[in-house]
């Protein structure tokens, strides 16, 4: 059973993912709150495996909750919800620890799946929403030098694997792509989110497109 805790000031959109999400048997909502604060103390109460977390709230916003809840132990994984992908605040989200982000007109039968990833701790962003985020960037040159510092310190295996975590691929095909066994890639994403100071893929796999070492044409 995932356990989902939903963060929105808006009552009608906290009823349209309870109605969703509550259709399916393997999904429980266990707690909404309506700003950051209450958000977090719902965390904290209910340790939810999945929050989704609006941006923009009254008091306190999307962002300081999403930077208070990845400071919990064991923190769940936080999957923004956004009206616009290419959103400043929604980078600034996901460098914060978000594990992705869905956008509010995602239709009804994908939202269930995503939740559903989300859960099983694989990032919830295309590699087309990522490269867009990234080519907004307000401080995107900074990001950019950043990024290429942290890449030089990784062996060249390494880096193969983080540009295929910019991609958003999971660890079986990021084995079948680089002919390594699963448990192989699980112990080089470990060790490159050590190296990168990452908490969890989606930062990497930002950090990959930051660098600017995914391919042009990957598409997740």
């Amino acid at each position: 059973m995932t356990r989902v805790v939903i963060v929105d000031d808006e009552p009608m959109v906290c009823a349209f993912l309870r109605t969703i999400l509550g259709s399916v048997d393997d999904i429980d909502i266990v707690d909404e709150a309506h700003d950051g604060a209450a958000g977090v103390e719902a965390v904290v109460r209910n340790r939810p495996d999945v929050v989704l977390m609006d941006l923009r709230m009254p008091g306190v916003d999307g962002l300081t909750a999403i930077e208070r809840i990845n400071k919990l132990p064991d923190p769940p994984s936080i999957v923004v919800l956004t009206t616009f992908d290419a959103d400043q605040y929604v980078l600034r989200a996901l460098r914060a620890g978000a594990a992705g982000f869905l956008v509010k007109s995602t239709p009804p039968e994908d939202l269930i799946g995503l939740v559903r990833v989300a859960a099983e701790g694989h990032t919830v962003l295309s590699a087309a929403a990522a490269r867009r985020l990234v080519a907004a960037s307000a401080d995107s040159q900074p990001a950019r030098e950043r990024a290429r510092d942290l890449v030089a310190s990784l062996s060249e295996r390494e880096a193969e694997v983080l540009a295929c975590l910019g991609e958003g691929l999971s660890n079986a095909r990021i084995a079948s792509r680089l002919y390594l066994s699963e448990a192989t890639i699980k112990g080089y994403v470990s060790r490159i989110m050590d190296k990168l100071g990452c908490a969890n893929r989606t930062q990497a796999g930002l950090i990959a497109h930051d660098a600017g070492i995914v391919g042009s044409d990957g598409n997740g």
